[in-house]
């Protein structure tokens, strides 16, 4: 291996390393003296309770591992928002686990919870998944409950989620393993089977100290909301277990009695590994995100048997597309090409840019994919498209128009990876957030933004400069460098796969490696889900 590819697999592992650090900080949770607390009260972890649920030697895929992260800081933080979600088999069957996290801020909801949460739902309706919620929660983190309570995307819209599941036949089992308060008690018994733990699991309205306040009534909690009271006298629960692990075993028999589901008739043949060595991934992709690479050569480490058959190869070269299979499963591959090339025009390098003819090439490769129903994977590093007048009078608008088109209307499942750049509407044409992918993860070598940090330093200085000369103060060339570097330091943080996993703008941050597993178990979670409606493009400039 040459040097080039020995410095970019350094730099790519120590990115990986950084990322494998800070998830073992986050799995954590609130820590060792919170955990003992709760294994004092006879309680599994949430971490554990959810090992303990999944079908041993079987993959799981976590969603949202970053969220939270570096946010709410001046309330000592909220690792992975509190409640750790995933999709994983249990008695065979692919499942949504949702398992709230008691040593971090006693499971409360923090705004950044209900937004995981509702990911959580989204991924499960999307792809008609069992839902299994592991209850154990005080409820709204009351210093901000105007950010998580009364708003359409906000904690209520979780409950409105629980019933439009249960009346499409989506099932959601619910066990109270701990506290669930007020409004949080909703959930589970808007479940469709609720189960409660004896002596550490409780469901109220509200708790024995408002109970006091609001109307004068001397009670404990147990008495009020413990298991006995909701298995013996209510009725609000079905069933009654001694302990966290009996509660987890009547969880797998229930679902393993859960018909099967419906199929939505994705090809997939038997799996083969990639012919090309996957781990040399690390050093094709290069140390800095401004450098040239061949983004067929991570394609083929991606593939099975590494064999891409590739879409108008030789037109509208800024886009690779064509079909490939990862794990058996047949998929459409699209992504962005960052290499120098030679054509008739010349030498061009392409640098993620996506031009008109490669806007046209994909729109019509998605249609074609839609029409063969074949999964869609995106592949990006993409600095957005073409601008300058021969771009302009070449119609590079009518163009991503009509790419974006397809993505926003195709019906078949979308996966996305943020392999590096992923920059203004680059990021829309090649099925960012906005766009419904099934799942979207990053690499550590991600970077999302409006547009790269060194263009948007310098606007944002000019920005800066002129509203303080406005004010008639003078600017040093000193000054302006002072200002140029915290304007650059701030934005290159904003634009890390960090900043955008702690706010869900992407469902976690993997290795290169976990790639195949991440689109495997999606697609196969996305077979369950027959499609319902017809692909249409509707009006189109041409």
């Amino acid at each position: 291996m040459d040097l080039e590819f020995n410095k970019n697999e350094d730099k790519n592992k120590q990115l990986l390393y950084e990322v494998k650090s800070r998830l073992k900080a986050i799995y954590a949770g609130g820590g060792k003296k919170a955990a003992a607390k709760q294994k004092e009260k006879g309680k599994m972890l949430a971490r554990e309770r959810i090992s303990y649920l999944l079908d041993e030697g079987k993959p799981w895929l976590e969603i949202g591992s970053f969220a939270a992260e570096d946010m709410y800081k001046e309330f000592g933080g909220c690792p992975s928002a509190g409640v750790v979600c995933g999709i994983g088999y249990v008695s065979g069957r692919q499942c949504m686990i949702v398992a709230n996290d008691a040593t971090v801020k006693a499971g409360a909801w923090f705004p950044m919870t209900a937004k995981k949460n509702l990911r959580a739902q989204e991924i499960a309706m999307e792809n008609r998944l069992p839902v299994i919620y592991l209850v154990d929660s005080a409820g709204v983190f009351l210093p901000l409950q105007d950010e998580i309570f009364p708003d359409k995307e906000h904690f209520g819209r979780i409950f409105r989620n629980n019933a439009i599941m249960s009346s499409r036949g989506l099932v959601q089992i619910s066990a109270i393993m701990g506290s669930c308060v007020a409004g949080g008690a909703y959930l589970p018994i808007m479940s469709d089977e609720a189960m409660i733990v004896e002596g550490t699991g409780s469901v109220f309205l509200a708790g024995s100290y408002l109970v006091k306040s609001a109307i004068g009534e001397d009670i404990d909690n147990e008495t009020l909301g413990g298991a006995s009271t909701h298995s013996e006298i209510s009725g609000v629960t079905d069933y009654k277990h001694p302990d966290d692990a009996t509660c987890l075993d009547s969880i797998r028999k229930i679902v393993g009695m859960i018909g099967s589901p419906e199929n939505a008739g994705f090809d997939r043949v038997k799996a083969a590994p990639p012919k090309l060595d996957e781990e040399e991934i690390y050093g094709l992709l290069p140390e800095s995100r401004e450098s040239p690479y061949d983004m067929r050569e991570i394609i083929k480490r991606l593939l099975d048997n590494s064999e891409l058959e590739e879409y108008k190869a030789l037109y509208g070269q800024s886009i690779i597309c064509g079909l490939g299979r990862i794990d058996g499963w047949a998929v459409g591959i699209i992504a962005n090409q960052r290499k120098v090339v030679k054509s008739k025009k010349g030498e061009m390098q392409f640098g993620g840019v996506i031009y008109s003819d490669s806007a046209d090439k994909a729109s019509r490769f998605i249609m074609n994919c839609n029409q063969k129903k074949i999964p869609l994977v995106f592949l990006q590093d993409v600095t957005g498209f073409m601008v300058g007048s021969r771009s302009e009078q070449g119609g590079i608008i009518k163009d991503g128009a009509k790419m974006v088109n397809a993505v926003a209307n195709s019906v078949v499942p979308k996966f996305t990876i943020v392999i590096g750049n992923s920059y203004g509407a680059g990021n829309y044409a090649m099925c960012g957030k906005a766009y419904d992918p099934r799942l979207i993860f990053a690499w550590p070598s991600a970077k999302i933004a409006v547009m790269g940090g060194s263009q948007a330093a310098k606007v944002l200085l000019q920005i800066k400069e002129a509203s303080l000369k406005a004010k008639g103060e003078e600017i040093t060339q000193e000054k302006e460098t002072e200002l140029l570097k915290e304007i650059t330091d701030r934005y290159d943080n904003q634009t890390t796969p960090y900043y955008a996993a702690s706010r869900l703008w992407v469902d976690g941050i993997i290795d290169p490696l976990e790639t195949r597993k991440v689109i495997s178990m999606g697609i196969e979670a996305a077979n369950q889900a027959p499609i319902e409606k017809q692909f249409n493009v509707g009006v189109l400039q041409t």
